[in-house]
């Protein structure tokens, strides 16, 4: 059924919408919220990740949406693989009229995509086309845009790639970590996405196709992508230590171990300095770069606690200065 289809079929003074919701992560909760105080909606079940094991110990642990549904007295499912039949056969019992997506983890086959009435709504953390896949948010402070954004999409069988409801923009000072990012594009895409699902409903509103020629992608991250790279510009690493937590994290590794970096900040180099060294940096310790220092204003040394850079050079860190970092 096509996007014009979906929406002309809306009548007016119809019953709430039954909406299916699917989200997992943290993202997800103000959206799943906003859906739930949405008069007009009704929210007849959350589609989840399974279970997944947590910490040392390897406890089965609900995911975030998963306890928030719970505790609203929806019904959940958490199926391992969406798209198998037995999965599909129970998102159809529930008979939605409309689905909304946001953080959620899987691909959703066609199989799912048709099944609502009014399609399945993606409320996706970037400006699309720029920045489709797993990591938007990163991408966008890795790449140093100067704005950040949330689009509504009408979700096709492409990776982000459905044609676009409604988009909104912020700029960014550009100290933002992308937890940061992230928590201020939930809050904006909840509002954002339960304004305008009743003027889709009504047929109001008509997709409009993404710019391919615009669009660029995002991957997962792997461990090793928090090294910092001292070959690259400052102001370049500096972005990296910003963008990269909670996962992976961002590191160096030393003669005494490997050294995790919190916070940073660019400085001003000295014709001394070399890529890769570490260097005294007021009452810190700052690491030379290819462009300039890189201040390490907040680190964890192996095995220790969170600290200042300051705290740490004036105990091991400071056995550091004039050292190259391990390779």
């Amino acid at each position: 059924m096509s996007a014009g289809t979906r929406a002309s079929s809306t009548r007016a003074g119809s019953a709430p919408a039954r909406v299916l919701f699917f989200g997992s992560g943290s993202f997800a909760i103000p959206v799943l919220e906003a859906l739930l105080g949405s008069a007009g909606i009704s929210v007849v079940g959350v589609v989840s990740a399974p279970d997944r094991p947590v910490g040392r110990r390897g406890t089965l642990t609900p995911t975030p949406v998963a306890v928030r549904a719970r505790a609203a007295g929806l019904a959940v499912l958490r199926p391992a693989r969406v798209r198998a039949a037995e999965a599909i056969a129970e998102i159809a019992a529930l008979s939605p009229g409309l689905g909304v997506l946001a953080d959620y983890g899987q691909i959703i086959p066609p199989a799912l995509l048709d099944l609502p009435a009014h399609g399945i709504l993606n409320v996706h953390p970037s400006l699309l086309p720029r920045h489709r896949g797993a990591t938007p948010v990163p991408a966008t402070i890795l790449a140093g845009d100067p704005e950040a954004g949330v689009t509504i999409i009408l979700m096709d069988a492409g990776l982000d790639t459905g044609p676009i409801l409604a988009a909104e923009r912020w700029p960014l000072r550009g100290d933002e970590t992308a937890p940061d990012v992230e928590a201020e594009a939930a809050v904006r895409g909840a509002r954002l996405v339960t304004s305008i699902i009743p003027p889709w409903l009504a047929g109001e509103l008509r997709p409009v196709p993404q710019d391919e020629a615009a669009a660029t992608l995002t991957r997962p991250f792997r461990r090793g992508d928090g090294l910092l790279d001292p070959g690259r510009p400052a102001a370049e690493l500096e972005r990296r230590v910003r963008a990269l937590p909670p996962w992976p994290g961002t590191f160096v590794e030393t003669a005494g171990g490997r050294l995790v970096v919190h916070r940073a900040a660019v400085g001003e180099g000295s014709r001394d300095d070399r890529a890769g060294e570490f260097v005294a940096d007021g009452d810190g310790l700052a690491l030379g770069t290819a462009d300039g220092r890189l201040r390490l204003l907040e680190v964890q040394p192996a095995g220790g606690r969170r600290m200042t850079g300051a705290e740490f050079r004036r105990g091991v860190g400071r056995r550091l200065v004039g050292t190259l970092e391990a390779t």
